[in-house]
């Protein structure tokens, strides 16, 4: 194989190590940035990382609980999933938002997108956040017979972000982008008053509200 260059990287070797429906792993022999030979191992999921914020007219969010087998663990997050190439994401976060909450969304705004892990997979993300909701009955795979849903406020999601409770990185993405783009206004004005009138009600609020009245 003639080698190629990858920014400073030069791939000697490449060969396919591992393929499922899901995902591919490749690995690769290289000269590293210093010139010396290594090895360097890629997972290729075949699927987009697919996110959903869904927002209620009182600021209420809905979060989904599961076993994630990976880590062996409980884990809350907020509703996510894969999206198949060459299918539009948002078109995929409707159909996760569905399947996992049965929550149908009027409006939905792209929230972000990000790398998951870029020192060893080329999975990319995609997050939405989605308002005007009705309600539904889900539509579950399988593989997610043990999910539990867990309707709840904004704030406390935020809350259950920052003590840990959330360890989701996808989910902790989602709402610390929204309350920021809602912070510079830079989502729907209505979608913005919704998400931070719950800021208002926090302690650190209205301590902050207490200072400035006391200045």
């Amino acid at each position: 194989m003639t080698r190629r260059r990858r920014g400073p990287w030069t791939i000697l070797t490449e060969r396919l190590g591992y393929e499922n429906p899901w995902m591919r792993v490749r690995e690769y022999d290289v000269l590293r940035p210093d010139g010396q030979p290594g090895l360097y191992g890629v997972v290729e999921p075949r699927n987009a990382a697919i996110g959903v914020l869904p927002v209620f007219d009182n600021g209420d969010t809905m979060l989904v609980g599961q076993h994630r087998f990976a880590l062996d663990a409980w884990s809350w997050e907020l509703p996510e999933g894969g999206g198949p190439e060459g299918t539009p994401p948002l078109e995929s976060a409707k159909r996760e938002l569905a399947e996992e909450t049965g929550l149908a969304a009027a409006h939905w705004c792209a929230l972000s997108e990000f790398d998951v892990s870029n020192s060893i997979t080329s999975e990319r993300a995609y997050s939405y956040i989605a308002w005007g909701l009705s309600e539904g009955e889900p539509d579950r795979e399988g593989a997610e017979a043990d999910m539990q849903l867990r309707r709840l406020p904004l704030r406390e999601a935020l809350e259950m972000a920052i003590s840990g409770s959330i360890r989701d990185g996808f989910s902790l993405i989602m709402l610390m982008a929204a309350v920021e783009k809602a912070r510079r206004g830079a989502l729907d004005p209505g979608l913005s008053r919704t998400i931070l009138s719950w800021l208002d009600e926090a302690p650190d609020a209205q301590t902050r509200d207490h200072h400035r009245s006391h200045r």
